[in-house]
């Protein structure tokens, strides 16, 4: 399929909101849009879903605080690089990792809420999201959120999809970001190093073939006739 480049299509202009379902997401997935955004004055928001604490095994609620806290911050300086001067503070959403079902209607309501406030005062056109059929539940779940805050706001947001650990393509037009400059999206990613390392002790590790992040990222419209 060929894509359609983003800074020559009709959301040139667009501000973007990145939902990513946990830190690291929006490197793997959204690094080269979080960067063009940033450059051009139009990223408006990073909001990460899940609190991360699920990627380690942790003994008790101090060490799983520990590990939530080394996320956030791990979150921050891979937005600080991806964006450079055009960095916005990250949004911390406190979903449960690999739990998306333990929100109950109200929790998911408010977030909701929480995101169609930040799509006002940050006068966000496009949100771009992981990919409603990725393997992951949480990359899922972040779509119907994604989704939901859309449909709440009719005509006035696009909702764009990305790609991080499915093999095939999203249906939908094909965008396609500006090239990264050579080495700023593989720096990003080091900064999640509890993801990366054992600097946190035994856990999730990101696969090696992940690690290679191509120049471009390329985004997926979501469009009322691929609606479930």
């Amino acid at each position: 399929m060929v894509a359609i480049p983003l800074n020559r299509s009709i959301f040139a202009r667009a501000r973007w909101l990145i939902l990513a379902p946990h830190a690291d997401d929006e490197t793997l997935g959204a690094g080269a849009l979080i960067a063009e955004a940033a450059r051009a004055g139009r990223l408006g928001a990073v909001a990460f879903m899940t609190d991360g604490s699920g990627s380690h095994a942790c003994d008790d609620a101090g060490a799983r605080r520990r590990l939530i806290t080394l996320r956030e911050r791990e979150a921050g300086l891979a937005l600080r690089r991806l964006a450079k001067q055009g960095a916005v503070a990250p949004v911390f959403l406190g979903w449960r990792d690999a739990d998306p079902h333990a929100a109950d209607a109200g929790a998911l309501r408010r977030t909701q809420d929480r995101l169609l406030a930040l799509c006002r005062t940050r006068r966000i056109d496009a949100i771009a999201v992981t990919a409603g059929d990725e393997p992951h539940c949480d990359h899922a779940a972040a779509f119907q959120l994604a989704r939901a805050v859309c449909r709440r706001t009719p005509g006035s947001l696009a909702l764009f999809r990305y790609a991080v650990w499915s093999e095939t393509a999203p249906s939908g037009r094909a965008f396609e970001t500006k090239a990264m400059p050579v080495g700023v999206r593989r720096h990003a990613l080091q900064a999640h190093r509890s993801q990366l390392t054992a600097s946190f002790g035994p856990g999730f590790r990101l696969p090696r073939a992940k690690q290679r992040m191509p120049a471009r990222d390329r985004l997926y419209l979501w469009e009322s006739r691929h609606a479930a």
